[in-house]
């Protein structure tokens, strides 16, 4: 009896089919509908106001503060320039904040109505589970993109009021002036929407599939922590640069000169393909739902054949063609790359230190910067991540005999990013602090970041 008095989905699409266009409930309006939901729920205005005010107090918090998270991509730059602090704000968004505000709604955006049960209402107004699927996934979208938007320009705010619109250094040591330096964060910051995207996609096929679980709502978090993981671990680069939140690390290639363009365009393409194909999933298992039955919200039997399989041989594609398109092998972290990175690096703040101090002004010309560097003793094939990478600087000044040299120690990431700490000598980068006319100012040369290119080819020696 119950069957007969529910309509089916031949019978829904049936009367869709004869219902008058003008009394059909169009994609736009049903769309706004759905952004008035979502935006009407106390957890997502929180969020929205957590987003467009926090930044701003953080930033200017930590640069008023005389410790700066110099453990933090770009962080022992924020009491020198405002654009430190976005930077800042990005990595963090990217491993913990955007996975969770993606959770929050996209893992949300269908689950929500199997907990109040209100499918059969909204069929009916609605009368197109298409339409609905739509309006729902570009709602998600919407707020997805106000809580990234609120982070950025929060954060690039409180930078510029506490700090000033002051030029930033980048990761090989040049310095970007500040329209410059405006445009690369705004042009980070639009990067990495494309993992967010993809994490997106991820939220609204565990919302479809797995209903009123609460793991369709963590599942998007879940993924871009089983992400970090992976890209702690010794993994190939095409694996690497294949994990659809890659462009959440290698966005830092925009600070470098030239760019490296090349692992982020990746991450962007990746990054799309697992969002586009993660929603087109979503729909079709959306599509193919028996809505007359209350009880039937997401069949792990059905998860795993049309959601987890495809996606897996998506990974397994995009490797396959990273691999075949690209030439880096291994780890992608190669000596001469090292030393090539780090003396560029050397030269760059070697000059601005030269500046603070007033000494005569030099070029990376004639300093003829080289950088030998060994890893736990191996130095002819010394490769790959670890913090036992030990290098020495040389240079020359002009009408100087003598060469000077500085020691570093070095980290590096599995992901080609490296902090370099100066082991002296003192005169050099053994003080955090440089006395100059104007007082005591940061020491460029005593610690910096810095980033290795996966996928460049390696230099024929360590030239400057």
């Amino acid at each position: 009896m119950t069957a007969a008095a529910s309509p089916t989905p031949t019978a829904v699409s049936r009367e869709v089919s004869h219902t008058p266009a003008s009394g059909r409930v169009t994609v736009a309006r049903s769309y706004r509908f759905e952004v008035v939901k979502l935006v009407a729920q106390w957890r997502i205005r929180l969020l929205l106001l957590a987003c467009w005010i926090a930044p701003a107090l953080f930033v200017a918090g930590v640069s008023a503060q005389s410790t700066l998270p110099t453990d933090t991509l770009f962080g022992r730059w924020m009491h020198a320039t405002g654009w430190a602090g976005p930077l800042v704000t990005l990595g963090f968004a990217g491993t913990w904040a955007l996975p969770l505000l993606t959770s929050v709604v996209a893992g949300d955006v269908f689950a929500s109505e199997d907990r109040l049960g209100t499918w059969r209402h909204l069929l009916v107004a609605v009368r197109s589970p298409r339409r609905i699927f739509a309006a729902k996934a570009l709602a998600g979208l919407t707020v997805v993109l106000l809580l990234v938007a609120g982070l950025a320009v929060s954060s690039t705010v409180g930078g510029l009021v506490a700090v000033g619109n002051r030029p930033l250094v980048g990761l090989d040591g040049h310095l970007l002036a500040p329209g410059d330096a405006a445009g690369t964060v705004l042009l980070a910051w639009a990067c990495v929407l494309a993992p967010t995207l993809a994490l997106a996609g991820i939220g609204l096929l565990g919302s479809v599939v797995l209903g009123r679980s609460p793991m369709g709502l963590l599942l998007p978090a879940i993924v871009a922590l089983a992400m970090q993981l992976a890209q702690m671990l010794p993994l190939p680069v095409p694996v690497r640069l294949a994990l659809p939140g890659n462009a959440f690390l290698t966005w830092s290639g925009l600070f470098t000169g030239p760019a490296q363009l090349g692992p982020l365009l990746i991450g962007i393409v990746v990054g799309l393909l697992w969002g586009v194909t993660a929603t087109a999933l979503a729909c079709v298992l959306f599509l193919r739902r028996d809505f007359t039955n209350p009880a039937d919200d997401g069949a792990a039997r059905r998860a795993v054949r049309t959601a987890a399989l495809p996606l897996a041989g998506l990974l397994g594609v995009t490797v396959a063609v990273v691999a075949a398109t690209t030439t880096a092998t291994g780890s992608g972290i190669e000596r001469a790359k090292v030393q090539n990175a780090l003396a560029t690096e050397f030269a760059h703040l070697y000059r601005a230190q030269t500046g603070q101090l007033h000494r005569p002004a030099v070029t990376e010309g004639q300093l003829r910067t080289a950088a030998t560097c060994t890893k736990a003793g191996v130095q002819d094939d010394a490769h790959g991540a670890g913090n036992d990478w030990r290098c020495v600087v040389s240079w020359h000044l002009p009408g100087v005999a003598a060469t000077g040299s500085a020691v570093y120690q070095l980290d590096i990431t599995a992901d080609g990013r490296f902090v370099a700490d100066g082991d002296g000598p003192k005169e050099v980068n053994g003080y955090f602090l440089v006395r100059t006319s104007a007082g005591d100012a940061p020491n460029p040369l005593w610690q910096f970041d810095g980033d290795v290119d996966l996928l460049s080819a390696s230099p024929d020696s360590p030239a400057s």
